[in-house]
């Protein structure tokens, strides 16, 4: 019994040792680390879906997606504090759960790192402090003297209000374009130090390796000093310090110098490890505190712009919400890790956290991967009153002021700022990083959003550093990529602007519990995103991808003009100028040569429907420095490589971005030669119909179109053409401007009118053609259309060549066939795709064969990319499935787009209603807007064409049943 005793006793001085000894913090979770590992509550929801009963909800989590209480979206309650019919839910928590008994006589926080909104807590039937307003900030409560240790049990309630009572809180976080959510949405964990202990820490790390930082105790303790050792990641000490705290004071300033350290930036995401240890007066270490930072300096130099480390940087930056379409605005480590990726992919260097802070792991990735962050005060054109304000920006500030990646503060969106609160953000952080007012002109940038082209333009004449925090607002298929080529190289030719952040990142769908999972974006509200909810790659990511690329590659004699002078596209080239043997490349990094790029080239042939590579060869880049172009050699061009493909990864071996270069035309005569033909006969004549081996091809003879096709007895119903067409946009007036004398003019401005051709049909002919082809002529008179030339050849191919005469402005313009969409199967094409283009969205889609089922999307609702329908460009030929048969066609050039019916913009259409044009040949394809800003209004790109004289063009058709 003695013996037990003692043990019991040693025990007990064991752990009291080593309690005392045990000088770090540590955290215990009581819910998940994210929505993937949720943690089951006891929960109460008072309104709404599966509510008025006790039962159990995982944490974190929006309660509405747990399928509780009631979705609702923000604008609809615009600028009203208190509105009838609001959804205004509470959810009531309740959780049991222990704490070691080591943690006795312990320093122990609550916290919440998010609640929305009005969050009330009680711990064991006390509460634990006053109610907190403010939905995106980490709640925090010393609850030291409320909690039990060991076996027995802590009980926590909390009361959560989707609705807040302050009303500066409803109108800057729930009356905004964005999904009202309610509850415990990020991690709630208990936080234990030793009783006297560091509290926070503030760092400003220069890039000359001055390391200051403001070291801040619980209490004061006379005597004690801060020891600070800096590692890297490796663990490997860099450097060391040991500063007094004064007497009497609470906090300790820490400066020294690190000699050469290595430098944080996006594009070299270096960083260190620190350890702040508080020593008592006998050099007893009482606690520890661990961070990781970077050095990096931030200056705005007046009306001249953003310099990190010395060096101006062009901002390459995209808005993000917190999001995800089964969770709301609960993440995970590992999402939060994927969106800074996907990001990045899109060689994009910088993200706002629209409109509120993101998680601090989202933070944390942007650090390790290197993103430059902007982090926002809530603020939707309402604002929040200053007491509470105040409160919130240092909850904002302290919890996140050690992220190297965080290069500015934000005083709310869109006037959603409150000047009273301008200050508060500098009293928390020593770097006095740059305050922002989105929309705005604050802290030396000029903000506005959304400003067209020549607006923009204007704003970079004047003396402040312009940096829209939003511009090119990608509705559906629009913006983003539409407009970007454009604004890119303005941005880039004014010395005072810094770049730039689209608007979206992913488009903000919920999967609606209530609603058998379907995906909700409240029509246009959530569907702004350069990805999809479930980041689905858009046309523009790739547009993005290959505009804002850090390394830009092209051949000698590729023509980099977009448009001719008849908007014809010349993406591709004359086989006989390009030199194929070497590269061309522009340096647009910052920071960084190009040692570290590696150039993956392939020569490849077009077999039929395979790329066969001839050869291929890696090339590492040279030293060629930050805005500079030189050239890489790659070796001898094999004589019959038709397409060379050249990838850039960058130093982490990640793409950059694929090019793919024509060097030769891989376009084929489909006209049987004399010695091929095998004893077939030259294709016959009679009435209008055209018999070519098993091919009959019938003619009107009344308007001298193409009526059908039958193969084998089997009609294709490919015809009814060509039809010339040309249709300028029906808010136009006849000389491209707007026409202000039509009064209807605002309601037409997604709309087309067609020119209508009222020529006369004169006459159908056929004569003999060169080996043995049949000429079938159709001749108009006093219209546009002029001729259309049928060469069919024996085997029953034919060579369309028309020609027709336009003048005028025209926003679509070309020849048409009619072949129903509703037995259309599949596609595939040599050309660029996989994606369609637009006339101010020419970049992303690259020379390849590619193919895709049918398909139909409707914008916003459904996210099947790439879509079936649209314009492709650089198209060397085109094979359409249907069920009635296979229609191949060949443009003459690569000025020629084909058009494959007519893209579909959503339900709302506040795009574009495009006219149809079934299958067809065009040299003018329309632009496309985006959700502000008409089409004419984003750049040189997008304007229609002034079509002036005669055009020509031919297509080669052949047919299979």
């Amino acid at each position: 019994m003695k013996k037990q005793l003692l043990t019991t006793l040693l025990a007990i001085v064991a752990l009291v040792m080593n309690a005392q000894n045990d000088v770090q913090t540590h955290r215990k979770y009581l819910s998940g680390h994210g929505y993937d590992d949720m943690v089951q509550w006891d929960f109460y929801c008072t309104g709404g879906n599966n509510s008025g009963k006790w039962t159990k909800i995982g944490v974190p989590s929006c309660w509405e997606l747990q399928g509780f209480g009631t979705y609702q979206y923000g604008m609809k309650f615009y600028g009203k504090a208190f509105p009838d019919g609001i959804a205004d839910e509470k959810g009531m928590y309740k959780y049991e759960f222990t704490l070691p008994k080591e943690w006795a006589n312990h320093h122990i926080d609550l916290v919440f790192e998010a609640s929305m909104t009005d969050t009330e807590v009680k711990i064991n039937k006390r509460k634990a402090g006053s109610m907190h307003q403010g939905a995106f900030y980490r709640i925090t409560y010393d609850v030291t003297d409320r909690v039990f240790f060991g076996d027995k049990k802590n009980l926590l309630e909390v009361t959560v209000s989707k609705e807040s009572t302050n009303a500066g809180v409803n109108l800057s976080e729930r009356r905004a374009d964005y999904w009202n959510f309610g509850g415990i949405f990020r991690p709630v964990f208990i936080v234990c130090k030793p009783a006297i202990n560091i509290e926070r820490t503030a760092i400003d790390a220069k890039a000359d390796g001055t390391f200051s930082a403001y070291v801040l105790t619980n209490h004061t303790l006379d005597g004690a000093k801060i020891r600070t050792t800096i590692s890297d990641m490796a663990g490997k000490k860099v450097a060391e310090n040991t500063t007094d705290i004064r007497n009497g004071s609470d906090h300790a300033d820490v400066s020294f110098k690190v000699n050469n350290p290595k430098l944080w930036s996006a594009e070299t995401p270096n960083r260190y490890q620190v350890s702040f240890a508080l020593l008592d007066n006998n050099g007893k270490t009482l606690h520890i505190e661990k961070d990781k930072f970077g050095f990096r300096t931030i200056e705005v130099r007046e009306h001249d712009g953003l310099y990190i480390n010395g060096k101006k940087v062009n901002i390459r930056g995209v808005n993000r919400h917190s999001f995800w379409p089964e969770s709301g605005r609960t993440l995970s480590k590992k999402l939060n890790i994927e969106d800074v990726k996907l990001i990045k992919s899109m060689n994009m260097n910088a993200v706002r956290s629209s409109h509120y802070p993101a998680d601090p792991e989202f933070y944390d990735a942007c650090d390790s991967l290197g993103l430059y962050a902007m982090s926002e005060l809530s603020g939707w054109h309402g604002h929040h009153e200053t007491i509470n304000g105040q409160k919130l920006i240092r909850e904002m500030v302290i919890r996140d002021v050690n992220h190297p990646s965080i290069i500015w503060w934000s005083n709310g969106n869109e006037k959603g700022w409150n000047d009273e609160l301008n200050g508060d953000f500098h009293k928390w952080d020593i770097q006095k990083r740059p305050v922002l007012h989105p929309q705005g002109n604050f802290g030396g940038f000029e903000t506005m959003h959304y400003r067209s082209y020549g607006e923009s333009e204007e704003y970079m004449r004047k003396p402040e550093i312009f940096m829209p925090t939003e511009f090119l607002h990608a509705l559906y298929d629009g913006g983003a990529g539409a407009g970007l080529y454009d604004y890119w190289k303005l941005m880039r030719s004014w010395p005072r602007c810094a770049g730039g952040f689209i608007w979206a990142y992913a488009d903000e769908g919920v999967v609606r519990t209530d609603m058998n999972g379907m995906i909700d974006n409240v029509g246009n509200y959530g569907a702004d995103g350069i990805v999809g909810p479930h980041h689905e790659k858009e046309g523009s990511y790739y547009t993005v991808k290959q505009i804002w690329c850090p390394v830009q590659v092209t051949l000698k004699g590729v023509n980099e003009s977009l448009l001719d002078s008849k908007g014809g596209y010349l993406q591709t080239c004359n086989e006989t100028s390009v030199d194929g043997s070497r590269l061309i490349v522009e340096n647009r990094y910052d920071f960084l040569s190009l040692k570290g790029v590696k150039f993956d080239c392939s020569y490849v042939k077009y077999e039929g429907t395979d790329t066969k590579v001839i050869k291929s060869k890696t090339i590492n880049g040279t030293d060629i420095a930050p805005g500079q172009t030189g050239e890489i050699a790659i070796a001898e061009v094999p004589a019959d490589a038709e397409g060379l493909v050249v990838k850039a990864t960058d130093q982490y071996d990640e793409e950059l971005y694929t090019w793919a270069f024509k060097l030769k035309d891989t376009r084929t005569d489909m006209t049987v030669k004399r010695e091929n033909r095998m004893r077939k006969p030259r294709p016959s004549y009679s009435n209008g119909v055209v018999t070519a081996d098993n091919t009959t091809y019938t003619f009107s003879t009344e308007d001298g179109t193409l009526k059908s096709v039958t193969v084998d007895g089997k009609e294709i119903k490919f015809g009814n053409g060509p039809k010339f067409f040309a249709y300028r946009r029906a808010d136009r007036s006849w000389d491209q401007f707007y026409n202000h004398d039509d009064p209807q003019a605002e309601k037409k401005k997604t709309t087309y009118t067609e020119y209508p051709d009222f020529g006369t049909f004169a006459g159908i002919t056929a004569t003999e053609g060169e080996n043995d082809t049949l000429i079938v002529t159709a001749t108009y008179d006093l219209g546009s259309l002029q001729k259309a030339e049928w060469h069919i050849a024996p085997n029953g191919t034919v060579r369309l060549v028309y020609k027709y005469v336009f003048n005028g402005v025209v926003d679509l313009m070309g020849v048409k066939f009619d072949f129903p969409e509703e037995y259309m199967l599949r596609k595939q094409w040599l050309g660029c795709g996989p994606y369609r283009v637009w006339k101010n969205r020419l970049h992303g889609p690259q020379l390849g064969i590619w193919s895709n089922e049918y398909n139909d999307p409707v914008p916003g609702e459904s996210f099947l990319y790439p879509e079936f329908k649209g314009y492709f460009a650089g198209v060397q030929w085109m094979k359409l499935e249907s069920k009635l048969g296979t229609v191949t066609l060949q443009p003459g050039t690569d000025r020629e787009y084909i058009g494959v019916y007519q893209p579909r913009d959503g339900r709302d259409q506040l795009l574009y209603t495009l006219p149809e044009t079934g299958i067809s040949i065009m040299q003018v394809i329309p632009g496309v807007r985006n959700k502000v800003n008409t089409t004419d209004l984003n750049g040189p790109s997008a304007q229609a064409v002034w079509a002036n004289g005669e055009y020509t063009g031919e297509v080669k058709l052949s047919f299979e049943n």
